[in-house]
């Protein structure tokens, strides 16, 4: 799908919802950006791009609570944070 056409109003993706749908899927092209009344209202993307996304955030998250563990000085070692693991 172009960039044109990643903008869609609701009316034409409900016309057209299987034909986005199988594009999507055949050419893994990004998400369509829904308008209602001429404002962006809602995003549809393929399985694949929303678990990747899902994926990104969750290890953007981790690396976010390791930082602020260093932070807060609640640090280790490396030979004795694996003895730890190793030993649980």
């Amino acid at each position: 799908m172009k960039l044109s056409q990643s903008v869609q109003p609701v009316s034409h993706v409900k016309a057209h919802a299987s034909e986005i749908i199988r594009q999507m899927q055949e050419a893994g092209s990004g998400p369509v950006i829904i308008t209602q009344n001429g404002e962006a209202r809602a995003v549809l993307m393929g399985i694949r791009e929303y678990e990747d996304m899902q994926e990104s955030l969750a290890l953007l998250k981790v690396l976010a609570l390791g930082g602020k563990c260093v932070e807060e000085g609640r640090v280790a070692p490396v030979a004795e944070a694996f003895s730890r693991v190793r030993g649980a």
